[in-house]
């Protein structure tokens, strides 16, 4: 009786599933659509003759955007972590005064539109000379990624048993020592969490990379299609192939990391 209920229930996962997916297929079959073909009506469900023109476009075009944003994202997840890591920790087990105020702060930080924060940035940035930098992108970016990580970190790491701090510092580890050699090593769930989001964010980021690295030489992906959208618009399979060639790592990423998101992100719900 319960396989009976399930399966008009797996049916209307399937067909929602697919109806969200086909825009990710339809980018892929224009992609791979010859130029001489794509304004046939009605369209090549399948591309019947596929071409590669499109990601060769792609190889020969940006490939520096994809390494520039390759780099953004690293450096963010970097400098996410530097800054979260402690902050979480000394919040969920430290307990300093303020810490509940200062929760509420991240919170409405991560409430604030990002084009607000973005045309702030500007005034800031332009007095420091940090316009059109890569370095100026980590720094924004991570005003997104690390109060996100502050809360993931705060919630796993109260999870923790007290017990297992305790047994560091009768091993005469202090607080530091404590942190980098106990908390952290069994804090990979979170770790993985804060990383893989802090990447996606910096990736996909087009307001801060429009605003304060519009004219630069080390553009992100973002602005790579943006402009070849400009330059190519007829050049649909060129165009759609960019778009591909960018979901990849972020896609990749997700697979990879999808057990330990779920687990990262639940954090905090029940204690061991």
């Amino acid at each position: 009786m319960t396989a009976r209920r399930s399966r008009p229930r797996t049916v209307i996962g399937l067909l929602l599933t697919a109806v969200m997916l086909f825009p990710v297929y339809w980018m892929v079959n224009v992609s791979l659509t010859p130029q001489r073909d794509m304004r046939k009506s009605p369209p090549d469900l399948l591309p019947l003759h596929p071409t590669f023109e499109g990601y060769r476009a792609v190889l020969d075009d940006q490939l520096p955007y994809l390494g520039t944003s390759l780099l953004i994202g690293l450096g963010t997840v970097a400098l996410t972590l530097v800054l979260a890591a402690p902050a979480g920790f000394a919040l969920a087990k430290l307990r300093p005064p303020g810490g509940g105020v200062l929760g509420l702060a991240l919170l409405i930080a991560q409430m604030i539109p990002g084009i607000v924060m973005a045309m702030g940035f500007y005034g800031v940035f332009l007095d420091l000379g940090l316009l059109n930098s890569w370095w100026g992108l980590i720094i924004a970016d991570s005003t997104i990624a690390v109060p996100f990580g502050v809360m993931i970190f705060t919630a796993f790491m109260s999870g923790l048993p007290g017990e297992l701090l305790a047994a560091a510092r009768v091993d005469g580890a202090g607080t530091w020592r404590t942190f980098r050699s106990v908390v952290l090593p069994v804090s990979r769930n979170a770790v993985v969490t804060v990383s893989l989001f802090s990447f996606l964010w910096a990736w996909s980021d087009f307001v801060f990379a429009s605003t304060l690295d519009g004219g630069g030489e080390m553009r992100p992906i973002t602005l790579g299609i943006y402009q070849y959208i400009g330059n190519n618009n007829q050049e649909w399979n060129a165009i759609m192939a960019t778009a591909v060639v960018a979901s990849v790592p972020a896609a990749v990423l997700l697979v990879l990391a999808q057990r330990y998101v779920a687990a990262g992100v639940t954090a905090g719900a029940v204690k061991d």
